[in-house]
């Protein structure tokens, strides 16, 4: 069986960025989300591919868009939908959806998992991620992080996995 794990980090009204960016600077999460993804195919739109400067090290990067004629700015597989993108991940192999919110809300369906930071805050944002239906997922870890020097905002750890 195949995992698709939907990573994201989101505000508590699900505001996921703005104008193609963050909105919140959070050290640890980028650690976390660089240990998670690590060594595995990452699946993003096109717009989240743009805002890499350089590919993310030790992942393969698969993008979707519907510009046939895209040619990206470094090395990553183009697909064209949402289902070419799942079909690259072998049975066996792990692969995580990495944004933007509109490829995050058509993933949904198919995600085994969701790892979420949760950020403790309302911000002004164009991109938002998902409601979590809680009839189709269980909570099963929780860790809280408080505000601090490095962090502007308190967060937590959400793991949910599907029923």
């Amino acid at each position: 069986m195949k995992r698709l794990i939907v990573i994201a980090a989101a505000a508590e009204n699900n505001a996921l960025g703005k104008d193609n960016d963050l909105v919140w600077h959070l050290p640890d999460d980028f650690k976390r989300f660089k240990a998670l993804t690590s060594g595995h195919k990452i699946i993003m739109g096109r717009k989240t591919l743009e805002s890499f400067p350089k590919p993310l090290p030790n992942r393969e990067h698969i993008a979707i868009t519907r510009d046939t004629k895209y040619m990206p700015k470094f090395a990553s597989i183009i697909v064209h939908s949402l289902e070419e993108a799942i079909a690259l991940v072998k049975d066996g192999e792990t692969a995580f959806i990495i944004g933007g919110g509109e490829i995050y809300k058509q993933s949904m369906p198919y995600a085994t998992d969701i790892e979420l930071t949760r950020v403790h805050g309302s911000f002004e944002a164009d991109a938002f991620f998902p409601e979590i239906d809680e009839k189709e997922w269980d909570l099963v870890n929780e860790e809280h992080h408080p505000k601090d020097d490095r962090h502007d905002h308190a967060f937590t750890y959400l793991t949910y996995r599907r029923k």
